[in-house]
């Protein structure tokens, strides 16, 4: 597969300033190989946007580095700079305010091949719109490309808005909550448009998402990465992850997620949160910051020390929590002050 990894490197970044600085994404690290499928899953506000516009080299990080190859972003040459521009493109969540209102489609998916000058003449032109418009499904172009954005659903907003995305030949797609907007009975529909962009094209993707459900179709063949407040809690081979959670948060989700077969549902692990309140990121409390909601938690040994996202390794497998790594024979990799702290609150509740 041609094409160029993508790494986060310990990327952090922060808003504010002083007592009043929040750090939206913390130490967050992964790489996208080409053709490769990455989700990233969790609540609104864990982060999983500002990872996506750092990837795409939109945000600079505060702290950390985004590599493309083995170069950071920021330091890369004018000429690979322009390279990196056009091999990574980002597809909006809101279709509705990602499309200029007074252009066209022709305008709009005309506007960056003229920039890039990836068509010599008019009839190459007209020929490469309606191409794109039939890869996206929006058959028989010519029905579309006199529209203006105002006179398309919103999936066929969503549809040009790939387009769009698609004119330059990206390598890497950055899809932040691609679906979120259009009606349920759509979403397969653009999923599976976007798996079979993937396949024909070998575009590799991040694909954030809010709902397990959708990451979990998605990237089957991919990775699943659960972020909460700001950090990777969980990052593993998509199928691994479904059927064994490390996680309590993964769990947790995992837990939550409907089953068609009665069954299955009767014997589902069911985890109840000891809270339904989620920490303020300019007050995350001490150890864990999922530990105030936590079903698996521990006196001492969760609120003493954060969790490093390898806290437990398993093969392509990586999840930030103590009382996995203990139950799973890893009790190594957990500090030495967490263990006497939990050790010392077992003593005293013995």
């Amino acid at each position: 597969m041609s094409g160029t990894p993508i790494e986060l490197e310990h990327a952090s970044r922060s808003y504010g300033s002083g007592s009043q600085q929040v750090r939206a994404v913390d130490d967050v690290s992964f790489t996208i190989e080409p053709g490769q499928t990455l989700c990233l899953v969790g609540e609104s506000g864990c982060g999983k946007s500002t990872t996506g516009r750092m990837t795409a080299g939109l945000l600079e990080p505060s702290q950390g580095r985004v590599l493309y190859g083995e170069k950071e972003i920021d330091a890369l040459p004018d000429a690979e700079k322009r390279r990196f521009r056009q091999a990574v493109q980002i597809i909006h969540q809101d279709p509705y305010a990602s499309l200029n209102p007074i252009r066209n489609v022709t305008q709009i998916l005309s506007a960056p091949l003229r920039r890039h000058k990836l068509t010599k003449s008019r009839s190459e032109l007209q020929n490469r719109l309606r191409e794109l418009l039939e890869t996206v499904g929006l058959t028989p172009p010519e029905e579309f490309l006199k529209k203006y954005p105002h006179q398309l659903s919103g999936g066929q907003r969503q549809r040009v808005s790939v387009a769009r995305a698609l004119t330059v030949d990206p390598e890497f797609i950055v899809a932040d909550e691609p679906v979120s907007m259009v009606d349920v009975s759509m979403r397969i529909g653009l999923l599976n448009m976007l798996l079979g962009l993937q396949k024909d094209l070998g575009v590799a993707f991040l694909f954030i998402t809010h709902d397990l459900a959708v990451a979990k179709h998605f990237s089957w063949e991919g990775r699943i990465g659960v972020m909460y407040l700001g950090r990777m809690v969980e990052l593993g081979p998509t199928q691994k992850l479904v059927r064994e959670p490390v996680h309590p948060y993964t769990r947790a989700l995992i837990s939550a997620l409907p089953e068609a077969d009665p069954e299955l549902t009767r014997n589902k692990e069911r985890l109840s949160l000891r809270s339904p309140d989620i920490p303020s990121l300019l007050d995350l409390p001490a150890g864990c910051p999922f530990h105030p909601r936590c079903p698996m938690y521990e006196e001492g040994l969760c609120d003493t020390d954060r969790p490093a996202e390898d806290a437990v390794i398993l093969e392509e497998h990586l999840a930030a929590c103590y009382v996995a790594a203990r139950e799973l024979g890893q009790e190594d990799r957990i500090p030495e002050s967490s263990r006497a702290a939990g050790a010392e609150a077992a003593r005293r509740t013995a």
